[in-house]
């Protein structure tokens, strides 16, 4: 039997998606297991949440498919079937999903068929706790935004490097023999000021629910999995190697196994470097490297 806390454990780690229902945007994530499920889901106003063993998934089949006997993994499967698709940004011709929000809570509502009967269910959402919103937002949005922030001092120590390199290029006599590729040293204050005025707001003016690109849901996954050590540590002190990525993490829940995502793994680590000290490379011949 697949506990909650064992699909709990999955579903921080799913990443999260942007999607449209009834012409509202959402931003979800889900887990399906063999006895259950989790759906947190999101339209950056509030955030609501379910989670449903096998009594409460058969319960609901009875009552939603009165024509329809099916074993309580058939339903799951299905479900995993119709949802994961739509958080993928492709749902299935034949399937359609509707919202409602009765007294606080969100009820989505899916149409399809399975078997070849009509098949209905009821996603019945309630306000999560904040202690859930804290676990699968509040805390990861910091940890990618500290990792982000490290990854720009990567980035201008790389830069300014960069331009020590080619000043030393010049001052050896080196001339490029494409002027077109000519750029000005860079300079971080200036071009923080322009990222603010220029950047920024085009960034904020994108609309709400296309938060989690593709890079931005890698690096969601890299922080959940850093985060996930410990409390692995906890449960299964026998299991020493470290958590990677897996093709179980992409862009929609429990997908079948696709391209390993190492990469995000390796994005994480890079971005807790400290930052590297900016020196002046040393002088190197000028021959063949800029005719």
């Amino acid at each position: 039997m697949e506990c909650s806390e064992e699909l709990e454990s999955r579903l921080l780690t799913q990443p999260w998606a942007s999607v449209c229902f009834d012409e509202s945007t959402f931003i979800a994530k889900a887990c399906f297991g063999d006895t259950g499920y989790m759906l947190l889901i999101s339209d950056l106003s509030g955030v609501w949440y379910e989670s449903a063993d096998a009594e409460a998934v058969e319960q609901r089949s009875k009552e939603l498919n009165k024509r329809l006997t099916a074993h309580v993994s058939s339903v799951l499967q299905r479900l995993h079937g119709l949802l994961s698709p739509a958080l993928a940004g492709q749902p299935h011709a034949a399937t359609s999903f509707s919202c409602q929000r009765p007294a606080g809570g969100l009820s989505l509502r899916v149409r399809s068929e399975l078997s070849g009967l009509p098949f209905y269910w009821d996603f019945r959402c309630r306000p999560a706790p904040v202690a859930t919103v804290c676990r699968h937002l509040v805390r990861p949005l910091i940890g990618m935004s500290l990792a982000l922030q490290h990854q720009v001092q990567e980035l201008t120590s790389l830069l300014l490097r960069k331009d020590a390199e080619i000043e030393d290029y010049r001052e050896s006599g080196a001339t490029l023999s494409r002027d077109r590729l000519r750029t000005e040293p860079f300079q971080e204050e200036t071009f923080l000021q322009n990222f603010m005025a220029e950047s920024l707001p085009q960034i904020c003016s994108a609309g709400d629910g296309h938060a989690f690109t593709s890079a931005l849901r890698q690096l969601y996954m890299a922080v959940m999995l850093q985060e996930a050590k410990p409390a692995r540590k906890r449960h299964h002190p026998e299991d020493t190697e470290d958590l990677a990525p897996t093709a179980e993490t992409s862009g929609h829940p429990d997908p079948a196994p696709q391209s390993p995502v190492d990469e995000t793994a390796s994005l994480s680590k890079e971005a807790t470097k400290p930052r590297l000290p900016v020196a002046k490379a040393k002088p190197k011949k000028a021959k063949g490297l800029f005719s």
